[in-house]
């Protein structure tokens, strides 16, 4: 499958600070990539590195066959999509006056307009003024300023950090959506689960460096304990390894009627990310 990002030896630095050390990885054409890390480990300067924000200190960038030194260029912009802590709105304008300004920049069609605010389920709102609207309410506008020119590419930065429950469980429908109509995703979040649901594969990254990559349920598998957790109906809760050892009791456990429930060890990517950094995911 041909790559829409290959990152190779990634370095950035800020003087004597070093942000990124040594990156390298790449990202599937179709595939939603996670990079998972927390507060500080370098996932905001990967993102405005691969955008055009910042240079790259050293390393090989290419982002949709594009290289580094052209990514200010009119033509790949219109390629991808952006939500970060950059990204702005016109507080005095309408939803749909913001977006209509971004359709025309783009030469996107008006009719994207009220397609895309549906996805972010503010087809309701889109006459209300920005400077009136909750915080959440902005950061999905902001989704549907990311999306509505349909690019190849959309790099998102936290992009569910203020919303409701509610609003994330749309909000995801409408990534899946996006994605399998073929659009790539390249997504920072502190959220696990969200990660674990959405994303095909996900690199965790700290203090500058990424300390595993690949699937999240594969990675969940390899570092289980396999052990089993058993619930009895007494409301004890055994841990037993998994091993043939413990056979016998499991069994006779299941016999005398006595589970109330039984399940193998797999932690989540939280827990994955503590035992490979020893910090959590905050």
């Amino acid at each position: 499958m041909e790559n829409a990002i290959q990152v190779s030896g990634l370095r950035k630095t800020f003087g004597q600070q070093v942000a990124i050390e040594d990156v390298s990885f790449n990202v599937k054409k179709g595939e939603i990539f996670g990079l998972l890390g927390p507060s500080g480990s370098g996932k905001t300067t990967t993102i405005k590195i691969l955008t055009g924000e910042l240079k790259q200190t050293t390393g090989d960038v290419h982002v949709l066959d594009t290289d580094a030194s052209s990514f200010d260029s009119t033509q790949f912009k219109s390629k991808i999509g952006i939500l970060s802590d950059n990204s702005s709105l016109y507080e005095r304008l309408t939803v749909y006056d913001n977006l209509k300004l971004f359709c025309k920049l783009y030469d996107a069609p008006l009719e994207r307009i009220d397609v895309i605010l549906e996805e972010v389920n503010l087809k309701n709102d889109r006459n209300k003024v920005v400077s009136k609207l909750s915080k959440g309410m902005k950061q999905r506008i902001l989704l549907a300023k990311a999306l509505v020119h349909q690019p190849e590419l959309v790099f998102l930065d936290e992009p569910t950090s203020a919303l409701d429950p509610g609003n994330v469980i749309h909000i995801h429908r409408g990534l899946q959506k996006l994605n399998e109509a073929g659009t790539t995703i390249f997504l920072t979040t502190h959220d696990m689960e969200e990660a674990t649901k959405l994303c095909d594969r996900v690199a965790f990254l700290d203090n500058g460096k990424i300390q595993e990559l690949g699937n999240p349920d594969e990675l969940r598998f390899k570092y289980s304990t396999h052990d089993f957790h058993i619930e009895t109906t007494m409301n004890e809760k055994l841990v037993l390894e998994n091993d043939s050892k413990n056979a016998d009791q499991i069994r006779d456990l299941i016999a005398a009627g006595k589970v109330k429930s039984i399940q193998s060890d797999k932690p989540t990517l939280g827990d994955v990310f503590l035992q490979l950094t020893g910090k959590e995911l905050v």
